[in-house]
């Protein structure tokens, strides 16, 4: 249970729930956001979590998760239930990419049987979901690629649209021919072009001569300079394409009509499948939020429980974030020792806040959000979360702020048990302080009846002490600098803390008289009381420093003892391995050895003492000597190069000395050598030399350098910096690659001035052969027909234009020019 009905408001859950909507990608997942609930199931909640937690995962792994097209069709789907309806043209092809986004995220999760499932909650969530891939099938047999019918649809649509293209290329061919025969009498300029008016053929025609050309006026321009004339040749072809276009249009709905029946079964499960995208939706929301927030899943334990280490309010880190500010981290714990915290301390030092951060984190967490804490932290559930804070004053119910909260502990000491969480600010305030500090503690010692949980922060002095002296309730304190006189932000539970109203009050410069009575009103033993706490807590903010850092220094000390003992085991495994392999090696050549003699031997008696026999047997024997002998040598020799590379670690700990530089050899030189100066690549050639200077030929350049500069390069160097010169990077391939993705084949300079325009149709003709683009559009418009002149100018004189030409009239006509690449 959740109390009061305003609760996500008081805790900053509606912004949170806000930042989830914002990161959903169709209607389908806001709704679900919509619909968070409160849970104190422990499965459902580890299972929420654990979902949640396997698409951060993905987020952050190499695979990329298919979201392209999330499409709320539930409303299209819905409304096609009576007979007779149809759904049409978009909403068929925004069902078939839906479809396909649905079927995708199922095969993601299961890519092959024999594979290991990387994702065990994912993958149950999209096990039984109904895909539809024979639906698809047959609406890419409907639509094409841009979601428009295809042709082939039907006969009867193929069968129109080629008497359509037939009607079109006549009415366009009589036009031309008519079109012609008025430039020639010098009715209509040359430039002019026929165009489209009410979806039909017209010729643009100066109002003195329109009386010239026989035809229907159809309409004019803007500046009435312009009438656009039907030809009368041409108005029953017209009227014809218009009877096409009502067939075509009758035949597409009878087509959609026609497949709509197929689809009308299967629509509950339809909407099945995308009640699972709403739920993906959904969870890739909270992924994404808690990637930003930096939250994790922590562990979950089914029991009343708060042990949290490093936790961060989420709204506080974003707001601070965005003025690059850091949060000041809560370290909290309550168990069933230690149930009820009381946090004191000075106002606007966090006290608020902290309580707000409980709240917040642990509703979060049992609404199956990650939240933000440390990876060592533990965490438990409640079934009931109370909050009292802020102003619920009521001028309508009659209520003060302090009935307010009256009315609110009534509630919670009739609801509060052993699995509920209390949240109360500013616990007892609003009334005459005697009587409030009484009723408080009187609260309180029935929430610790009760084996209730709860933070309450408060200025009493008998809270303070009652917190002291009864188990189950512990104390805790908002640190202040005293020196600085600011907040610290941090809490230090186990010692109560000063509200440090003196230092404030001198911090604001109330008048030191004042002060000084108030003290005598209050007495010495009060003001003593309140400096000792401040010097506890003090002293123990500064002996937990010194033990934080001590525990730095043991952990550091730790890891250097493990990885020393590490190096040391690899270095007596790499020992006992070297020393195996030389035994073996050292047998197998004694055993050689020893064969080999016994052989000598042997040839040597068998031989009977034949000199030149004799001497060759003996040669072998010696050779196989020499082998041995080289073996050792090259024994130690590696270890000699061991030592040297130990020589060298120690030299390098020691101050560099300056080294000698050999002397010039100028044997090792002759003229044409390709040479260059060292630390450069450009090559050149060698023209004279002499012991301390050489002249080098830098293509016409003649240069002089010192011979001690020089390097030799061959060749074979010179081909292979060459081909590494002309590397193109991975950078650049991959620029190349998003400039392909993003660039468009057609670009808009109506309106703009000459120079505006020549200079962005440049900007464009380069990116469009940078490409490999093999056509584009200019839209131009047609006008007087200079900017047309100026962009063709300048399209006549670019290398690599194969042709352009005017649009076809039907698209536009003189107002677009098409350019082609070769």
């Amino acid at each position: 249970m959740i109390y009061p009905e305003n609760f996500e408001q008081k805790i900053g859950f509606d912004k949170v729930r806000q930042l989830i909507s914002e990161k959903c990608l169709s209607p389908l997942g806001k709704e679900r956001v919509e619909n968070i609930l409160f849970s104190a199931e422990n499965a459902v909640i580890a299972e929420q979590l654990e979902q949640t937690d396997e698409f951060v995962s993905i987020l952050q792994g190499d695979r990329e998760f298919p979201a392209n097209y999330f499409i709320d069709v539930r409303y299209s789907l819905n409304r096609i239930r009576p007979e007779g309806t149809y759904l049409d043209e978009k909403e068929l092809f925004d069902l078939k990419r839906s479809l396909e986004t649905i079927h995708d995220i199922t095969r993601f999760f299961h890519p092959e049987k024999d594979t290991e499932t990387l994702y065990p909650s994912l993958t149950a969530l999209a096990g039984n979901i109904p895909i539809f891939p024979q639906l698809v099938q047959k609406i890419d047999g409907i639509l094409d690629k841009y979601g428009k019918i295809k042709d082939q649809a039907s006969s009867g649509l193929m069968q129109i649209r080629k008497e359509m293209a037939a009607t079109l290329g006549s009415i366009s061919r009589n036009l031309q021919q008519i079109l012609r025969s008025a430039q020639a009498e010098g009715l209509v300029d040359k430039d002019v072009t026929p165009t489209m008016r009410d979806g039909r053929l017209v010729i643009p025609v100066a109002p003195a001569f329109k009386r010239k050309i026989r035809g229907i006026v159809h309409d004019e321009s803007a500046s009435g300079k312009t009438v656009f004339i039907e030809p009368e040749t041409v108005v029953e072809a017209n009227n014809r394409m218009r009877e096409l276009e009502s067939q075509e249009r009758r035949e597409i709905i009878r087509i959609l009509t026609e497949f709509t029946g197929i689809v009308r079964p299967l629509v509950p499960d339809i909407l099945q499948s995308y009640v699972f995208m709403a739920e993906i939706d959904f969870i890739r929301a909270k992924a994404l939020l808690a990637i930003q927030i930096h939250a994790i899943k922590p562990v979950l334990k089914d029991k009343p429980l708060l042990d949290w280490s490093k936790a961060v309010h989420p709204l506080l880190f974003l707001s601070h974030q965005k003025q690059n500010k850091s949060v000041e981290p809560l370290d909290i714990s309550l168990n069933e020792n230690e149930r009820l915290l009381i946090i004191s301390g000075p106002n606007a030092g966090g006290k608020s806040v902290c309580l707000k951060t409980v709240g917040l984190l642990q509703y979060m967490l049992q609404c199956g959000l990650l939240i933000p804490l440390h990876e060592r932290s533990y965490t438990g559930i409640f079934e009931h979360i109370f909050i009292d804070i802020g102003d619920e004053q009521s001028i309508e119910n009659d209520l003060s702020t302090y009935s307010s909260h009256l009315t609110n502990m009534k509630f919670f000491v009739k609801n509060s048990n052993a699995r509920t969480l209390l949240l109360v600010d500013e616990f007892g305030s609003g009334t005459e302080p005697t009587i409030g500090g009484a009723i408080a503690e009187a609260l309180l010692e029935r929430f610790n009846r009760n084996k209730s949980f709860g933070v309450i922060t408060t200025h009493y002095q008998n809270l303070k002490h009652y917190a002291e002296d009864n188990e189950g309730v512990i104390n805790g304190a908002m640190l202040y600098d005293r020196h600085l006189m600011q907040p610290l932000f941090k809490l230090s539970i186990g010692n109560p803390g000063s509200s440090f109203a003196v230092e404030i009050a001198r911090k604001i410069g109330l008048p030191e008289d004042v002060i000084a009575e108030a003290s005598e009103k209050v007495g010495t033993d009060y003001i003593e009381m309140d400096k000792y706490l401040q010097d506890i807590v003090r002293d123990k903010r500064y002996w937990e420093n010194k033990r934080q850092n001590v525990r730095q220094q043991e952990k550091r000390l730790e890891e250097l003892t493990a990885r020393y003992e590490q190096d040391l085991d690899t270095v007596n495994s790499q020992r006992k391995e070297i020393i195996k392999k030389a035994k073996a090696e050292a047998e197998k050549i004694v055993a050689d050895a020893n064969a080999r003699i016994e052989n000598t031997i042997r040839e040597i008696k068998e031989a009977q003492a034949e000199k030149e026999r004799t001497k060759a047997v003996r040669q072998n024997l010696n050779e196989f000597k020499t082998q041995i002998s080289s073996t050792a040598e090259d024994d130690s020799r590696i270890t000699h190069k061991m030592n040297k590379l130990r020589e060298r670690q120690e030299r390098k700990k020691q101050p560099k000395k300056t080294s000698v530089k050999p002397a010039f050899d100028p044997a090792t030189f002759a003229i044409g050598d390709n040479v260059r100066l060292k630390g450069q690549q450009t090559v050149g050639t060698l023209l004279e030399l002499n012991q301390k200077q050489a002249v080098i030929a830098f293509g016409m350049i003649k240069s002089t350098a010192k011979t001690d500069q020089l390097e030799k390069v061959s060749k074979g160097q010179i081909k292979k910096e060459t081909r590494a010169s002309t590397f193109i990077s991975n950078q650049t391939s991959d620029n190349m690659y998003e400039k392909k993705l993003n660039f468009k084949l057609e670009i808009d300079v109506r309106g703009m001035r000459g120079d505006e325009a020549v200079q962005a149709v440049t900007y464009f003709i380069d990116d469009a052969i940078q490409t490999n683009a093999g056509r584009v559009r200019i839209l131009h418009g047609t006008g007087t027909g200079i900017l047309r002149q100026l962009i063709r100018d300048y399209l006549h004189a670019v290398p690599g234009i194969k042709r352009y030409q005017d649009e076809h009239v039907q698209f536009g006509g003189a107002g677009i020019t098409v350019v082609e690449f070769e």
